[in-house]
Order: C-alpha cells, then sequence, then structure tokens
C-alpha cells in the first residue's frame, strides 16, 4: 500500500532579477503604474483599483487572470524610484504571500530590477508546493522578459 503524502504547511522565497537597458526613470514609470500590468505581466486579463489611491501605501490593487482567478493586493510599503512591497490578501493558495519589486540603477541608460517574494502555503504536499515555486518562478521570468521587451522598444 502507497504511503498517503501528507499535507502540510511550507514557506518558501522566489527571486528573479534582470537587467534592462532603459532608464531609471522609464523602468520606474512602468512598474509603479500598479494597474498596468496587462501590458507586461503574463495572463493578466484585466487589473483594476480597489482604493481611491492609486499610488504608494495603501493603494490596493485587483488582478483578473486569463483562467479566471482573481488575486487582490495591498501596498504596504513604497519608496519612489526604488521599490515597492504588496502583499496578496486573496486569491492564492497561499496563507502568506509578500512581494517587492525594486531597481538599482547599474548605468545612466540600464537598471538591475528585482522581484523577490515569501510565500507560506496552505497545506499541500511537498511536491504541490515544488511544483508551486517552480512556476512561480517561471512567471516571475516570463513577465520580467515581457517588461524588458516593452521597456527596451
Amino acid at each position: 500500500m502507497k504511503k498517503k503524502e501528507s499535507k502540510s504547511y511550507h514557506t518558501g522565497t522566489v527571486k528573479k532579477s534582470i537587467k534592462i537597458n532603459a532608464s531609471k526613470q522609464k523602468v520606474w514609470r512602468k512598474i509603479s503604474n500598479i494597474v498596468g500590468l496587462p501590458s507586461w505581466l503574463i495572463d493578466v486579463k484585466k487589473t483594476v483599483y480597489l482604493s481611491k489611491k492609486k499610488r504608494g501605501v495603501g493603494s490596493i490593487r485587483k488582478i483578473t487572470f486569463n483562467d479566471g482567478n482573481i488575486i487582490e493586493e495591498h501596498v504596504v510599503a513604497w519608496e519612489n524610484g526604488k521599490y515597492f512591497t504588496y502583499v496578496a490578501t486573496d486569491g492564492l493558495p497561499l496563507r502568506a504571500y509578500v512581494a517587492t519589486i525594486s531597481i538599482k540603477p547599474k548605468t545612466k541608460n540600464s537598471v538591475q530590477l528585482t522581484w523577490q517574494s515569501y510565500l507560506n502555503s496552505k497545506k499541500m504536499t511537498d511536491k504541490e508546493f515544488l511544483e508551486f515555486l517552480v512556476f512561480m518562478g517561471a512567471f516571475y521570468e516570463t513577465s520580467l522578459a515581457n517588461l524588458k521587451n516593452s521597456l527596451e522598444k
């Protein structure tokens, strides 16, 4: 008889970086438009504000994906031109998801953009969690490549 794999909570991180050949101002303008995701984030159907506030701490967005999944995210930290941090409050198979997108100038016309997240799962098997981490890593990489392509035009 095959032993049933038990489900438990898992903690992990995902971190992806990309060099973008565009000015810091241009990159920040694009990423700080927190509802501008359909132009670079893969599989996003639409993104809308759930808050009157459009930038900075306290702004809230709702992301609708092509598969119908809906995620709500709240901006919890923001430093103009440098980074912002957001938490997902609904829509993921997770108990906690906190992510930061940051940019560091490399030269006058290039930046290093890093997207890093911490996550804690709902109850799942080790295999399910590893598959989720791989999925998130691929999602970040493809989305960052789209962002790079859109900014380097």
